[in-house]
């Protein structure tokens, strides 16, 4: 399959970029380990930083594959990881999911990292549609997607498994940007 995304983005603070082996145990550091950066998350905090290792292992597969692009979120001037963001392409729509360290919430760079990705995956012909869930409680989500350009277009009952709230399927919000 045709790569349809960079291999990096860069905004005004932020660059992302495809992940490294090396980078498994700062991930574990910075977010992977941490239960209220975990709460919404589709997985349950890491115990080890093996399991970090794996999962990273399967990005890079997936990066090669071209079937998901999960992008390490750094700061530019520092090289500092903070977080990632995972696009899955399927056809002509891209769906994302994120994650922030917790030391970092607030300071405008989520919105920051979905406008870097929006703006890149859109000006791809192939590309017609961005899109992202959240969880109905998670407003600091909410807030992301609408500082980044995303609309809300629904709620999704039972629609995906939050490890952390409960182990049946919750309800999200379905939010799109299509430029």
């Amino acid at each position: 399959m045709k790569r349809q995304l960079p291999e990096e983005i860069e905004t005004p603070r932020l660059l992302l970029s495809a992940p490294v082996a090396d980078d498994a145990g700062r991930i574990f550091s910075a977010y992977a380990q941490d239960q209220e950066v975990c709460l919404y998350m589709t997985w349950k905090p890491h115990e080890s930083e093996a399991t970090v290792c794996e999962f990273v292992q399967d990005c890079i597969h997936d990066w090669v594959s071209g079937s998901r692009f999960a992008y390490i979120i750094r700061y530019r001037d520092s090289n500092l990881l903070i977080g990632m963001l995972d696009a899955r392409v399927q056809e002509d729509v891209v769906d994302i999911g994120y994650v922030l360290a917790r030391q970092h919430w607030g300071a405008g760079l989520m919105p920051e990292a979905i406008q870097g990705l929006a703006v890149a995956a859109l000006s791809n012909q192939n590309i017609n549609r961005i899109q992202a869930t959240r969880h109905v409680d998670n407003n600091a989500s909410q807030r992301a997607l609408e500082k980044s350009g995303f609309i809300q277009e629904g709620r999704l009952a039972r629609h995906l498994i939050h490890p952390n709230i409960s182990p049946e399927p919750g309800p999200c919000y379905m939010y799109s940007r299509f430029d």
